[in-house]
């Protein structure tokens, strides 16, 4: 019997056009890191984490030249565009009356209670919404001395007092996140603060480092807390291009069952009968596949004879050796060919297999 997650099904709220919370769709994160006042270089690479399926995008506001640039941002974009704002409050009203549709903050380093109430009342004024996000790094003094360090219950208390602190002002378009850049505290903390609040979240790993340390984080910590039905929204954190954030959140949801967006290619780990440059097939592949929204499992195998078998249950798979490459379907050889030609055959079936296929479904399975 196959594995269902139970969602928790917390408070709903919208980020522009997009709905967090509830049973919507877990949508996909991530945050530019381009200089954000130039407009030019942060559209650009907006568009791009755009076509990879990313669904709310981020980005700094270090200073008012970047607060006056969402404006022009926002018109050349499609997502919500949420304004990541520390220590000066004037900058986060700015930004929310420069067009953005939500602002992330931490309210312990914003400022004063009266200017924590400004912000909150430009949000109310602008119609948008606040993400409180706590982290590891920047806990109250206060709470450090009481829990002795850095500990989920110490986050957790600091979360509950800032949504404390904002509800006090009759504002409630809220969403929270509560991350650590090590697994066991981020996950420690989400399961707390999940059983104390019906506030949607927003789930990560912080800080979760380079391309391999970083996804191994990110999927033990947002796939642990997925699993257990925790979790709106997302964002999974890497020193790298945002474009693989977005890849590396699909692939997690993927792996869950929760949403499937573009091809998945299986391949094997080859071996000593491989004679074909497989990585370099996969590379290719997966480069040239990278726009395709067609949910489709794709199989790239080294052992023409094995190959098929192996990989049964992929819509389309390829396999080559001793000059022979074959196509073949659920397991089923169709076709064989030169080698050289394996990467052209398996585009085309790629894009003949989306245009037989009905639009792609992203939402959560039932």
């Amino acid at each position: 019997m196959p594995f269902v997650i139970q969602r928790k099904n917390t408070d709903q709220i919208r980020v522009g056009n997009v709905t967090v919370g509830g049973m919507a769709p877990i949508s996909v994160q991530s945050m530019t890191n381009t200089p954000t006042h130039d407009v030019k270089a942060t559209v650009c690479q907006i568009h791009r984490l755009e076509q990879a399926g990313c669904e709310i995008v981020r980005v700094a506001v270090p200073d008012e030249k970047a607060a006056r640039a969402l404006a022009l941002i926002k018109k050349s974009i499609s997502i919500p565009l949420i304004a990541d704002v520390h220590f000066d409050h004037r900058l986060a009203i700015a930004a929310g009356r420069s067009g953005a549709d939500g602002l992330r903050i931490n309210p312990g380093n914003i400022g004063t209670h009266r200017q924590v109430k400004a912000v909150v009342d430009c949000a109310r004024q602008q119609n948008i919404s606040i993400r409180i996000g706590v982290n590891s790094g920047s806990l109250e003094k206060d709470l450090l001395k009481k829990y002795h360090g850095v500990t989920p219950e110490a986050m957790v208390e600091s979360a509950l007092r800032h949504i404390d602190l904002i509800r006090s002002m009759d504002f409630h378009s809220l969403k929270v996140s509560i991350k650590a850049s090590d697994v066991y505290r981020t996950v420690a903390a989400y399961r707390l603060l999940s059983a104390r609040t019906r506030l949607p979240l927003h789930v990560g790993v912080t800080e979760a480092g380079t391309i391999f340390s970083g996804i191994v984080k990110s999927a033990l910590g947002i796939g642990l807390l997925l699993a257990e039905g925790i979790g709106d929204t997302l964002r999974v954190s890497l020193t790298r291009d945002p474009v693989e954030e977005v890849r590396v959140a699909y692939e997690i949801l993927r792996a869950l069952d929760i949403r499937r967006r573009g091809p998945e290619i299986i391949s094997c780990p080859t071996c000593g009968r491989c004679n074909i440059d497989l990585v370099g097939i996969v590379d290719h592949v997966e480069k040239a596949l990278l726009s395709k929204k067609t949910p489709i499992k794709i199989a790239i195998m080294g052992c023409v004879v094995n190959g098929p078998g192996e990989a049964r249950e992929a819509d389309i798979g390829i396999a080559g050796g001793d000059g022979t490459g074959i196509l073949f379907k659920k397991g089923k050889v169709i076709e064989k060919f030169p080698q050289e030609k394996l990467v052209q055959v398996l585009l085309e079936a790629v894009d003949k297999f989306e245009g037989e296929e009905p639009p792609p479904e992203l939402n959560e399975k039932d």
